[in-house]
């Protein structure tokens, strides 16, 4: 019993802290873009893609991006992708068919972050190196 209490307050405060770490300022000369048009293909799924420049990551680091189109607060997740932490700017692409909902060619909103996931004793800390929001044309093809 005192494992699974002791691995239930573990689970706990990596639940609070990934809560806390909330997305932050990137440190100078971290970004991320966006393209300004995402491709929609035949069978429904979605490609979003842009640069990204981060440093200095000490664990896994990824760009996660999503879509959304008339209501701003249901965003789709598409995609994820590892990412290269070396102070040189990379191409990244994300695809993925949104869940649940029907995208279509026109006008969408994107949110792209590249997320790092650092070492912290026993469990990996969310560390947030940039993050861009823009208005992109979804279009077909």
């Amino acid at each position: 019993m005192p494992v699974r209490r002791t691995l239930l307050t573990a689970l706990g405060t990596a639940a609070l802290l990934c809560a806390a770490a909330g997305p932050a300022a990137a440190a100078p000369g971290e970004y991320i873009t966006v393209d300004a048009t995402g491709r929609i293909a035949a069978d429904g799924t979605v490609t979003l893609s842009g640069t990204y420049r981060c440093t200095g990551a000490t664990g896994p680091a990824f760009v996660s991006s999503s879509v959304s189109q008339g209501d701003t607060a249901r965003r789709q997740g598409i995609g994820g992708s590892a990412a290269r932490c070396d102070g040189a700017e990379h191409r990244w692409q994300n695809s993925g068919k949104p869940y649940g909902q029907t995208l279509r060619p026109g006008a969408a909103r994107v949110q792209a972050t590249v997320v790092e996931l650092r070492p912290s004793g026993i469990i990996l800390v969310p560390v947030f190196h940039a993050e861009a929001d823009r208005d992109v044309t979804l279009v077909q093809g």
